[in-house]
């Protein structure tokens, strides 16, 4: 989202009316379940669990469509309804992981990025890393010595028993229903490893223990059982020579000079200590006077798009040299989420920035600023959104680089960087601009949220 740390987010508004539910139609939401089980002679009392897991839902049916700003711009109400009424019917035959499962793909179905349940923190994952290239979910890191780290490379090609195409269906069902496919496809990797996600789903017959099949290029498969646990303290992955972007992860802003290119790169992975960060990051650039700068947003998932105004894009545009044609470059990627979306928006329209990457995951404009609201009963976390912001004026609701290039498998796998190459050859003297774009004019979007005069 382009919301602000509240808790996730990123910005611009332009807020259509709130659709709230007629008390009418909440009434009979609440109550739906209650006539199925009238309607059935047979049924019998639901037991105290049921009964609170029951409660969980109707808070969540109520109070969504009412805190939501906009809960059915995609989904009709009808819809959500019948989703409700489903989930409730099955509640009684459900353990809890399946109900997690149901209720945040009904969260995920109202559509947009910044809407979901959060995995509860003790939730068990297994220790691997996997990432889509094209069609092919690789492995790419694992713990060292484990039976996984001897394929490393290898394609996915099953989880349990259910062939990849498969469960990667059955996972989108539980990403934001209304965002780009690449977006949709990031978050579906990521729930490749987790416990509960997995046994939800039924991909898993138990959330602790994860079978996998993999096959390396020269087509030798192998099965890894594999049980949940901590993330190593080090891994074996690939590349084996990592590029400048996959080093320092632990680092929120990490600067490096880089005098053969006369550059100054600059890996922006959070917000978090931005406000002591950037100073430090700024003086690097008056004592080294690159002639390139690179500020990279490919893995940075957000945080307050306010603070990346008032300590990154402001005092870069006011830094002529460096803010000028062919001098300036920011790095995108299906990744650069919510606050993160929004300031490589706003580099683009306030400075002389090219964005050089791939598409942008998130729709620019589109439901974001999330809050959050704690189930009664389950204490799991429902996210939802309360603005509409808007980056972009033209009719594709898409931010594409300026310069688009892909990282294909055999680059990554080399340890290349194709984006970052690019942006540290292409000569000084070329007079690059960026192309013709339809932003939202000079007024930064989002920025009446922001202290200060824009």
């Amino acid at each position: 989202m382009a919301t602000r740390n509240v808790p996730m987010s990123i910005s611009s508004p332009a807020c259509v009316p709130r659709t709230r539910a007629t008390l009418a139609s909440l009434l009979a939401l609440l109550f739906a379940a209650g006539s199925l089980l009238a309607h059935d002679a047979a049924a019998a009392a639901p037991t105290p669990i049921t009964a609170q897991w029951r409660a969980d839902l109707r808070y969540l049916a109520t109070e969504l469509p009412k805190r939501h700003v906009a809960p059915f711009w995609r989904l009709s109400r009808q819809q959500f309804e019948r989703e409700v009424t489903d989930l409730d019917r099955r509640l009684p035959a459900l353990d809890p992981d399946q109900i997690f499962v149901g209720m945040d793909r009904i969260e995920n179905a109202i559509g947009d990025g910044h809407t979901y349940i959060r995995i509860p923190k003790d939730a068990p994952t297994f220790p691997l890393r996997f990432f889509r290239f094209g069609t092919d979910y690789r492995l790419i890191a694992a713990p060292p010595g484990s039976a996984p780290a001897a394929m490393l490379g290898a394609r996915l090609v099953k989880v349990g028993d259910t062939p990849i195409a498969e469960a990667q269906r059955q996972l989108l069902s539980l990403t934001p229903a209304g965002e780009t496919q690449p977006l949709r496809d990031v978050r579906a990797t990521n729930l490749l490893v987790n416990g509960l996600i997995l046994h939800g789903l039924r991909l898993i017959t138990d959330r602790a223990v994860a079978r996998y099949t993999l096959q390396a290029d020269d087509g030798t498969r192998r099965e890894i059982r594999l049980p949940a646990g901590p993330a190593p303290t080090t891994w074996h992955e690939l590349p084996a020579a990592p590029p400048l972007s996959l080093q320092h992860p632990d680092l929120a802003l990490a600067c490096t000079e880089l005098p053969a290119q006369q550059a100054m790169y600059c890996n922006f992975r959070s917000y978090r200590t931005l406000a002591t960060d950037a100073p430090r990051m700024l003086a690097q650039i008056d004592r080294a006077h690159p002639q390139r700068l690179i500020v990279d947003f490919r893995r940075n998932d957000g945080g307050d798009f306010c603070l990346g105004l008032k300590y990154l894009v402001d005092p870069i545009r006011a830094r002529p040299a460096i803010n000028q044609d062919g001098h300036l470059f920011v790095l995108i990627g299906p990744r650069s989420f919510s606050a993160a979306m929004a300031n490589a928006v706003h580099f683009r329209q306030l400075t002389h920035a090219i964005l050089v990457g791939d598409p942008i995951g998130e729709k620019p404009n589109s439901y974001q600023e999330a809050r959050e609201m704690v189930l009664p009963h389950s204490k799991w976390v429902a996210r939802y959104s309360t603005r509409l912001y808007r980056f972009t004026a033209g009719a594709e609701n898409l931010i594409r680089p300026d310069v688009a290039i892909p990282t294909p498998w055999q680059d990554y796998r080399a340890g290349k960087d194709p984006p970052l190459d690019w942006t540290l050859n292409v000569p000084i003297d070329a007079h690059l601009k960026p192309r013709a774009w339809p932003g939202l004019g000079k007024t930064p979007a989002g920025s009446e949220i922001c202290e200060g005069d824009y």
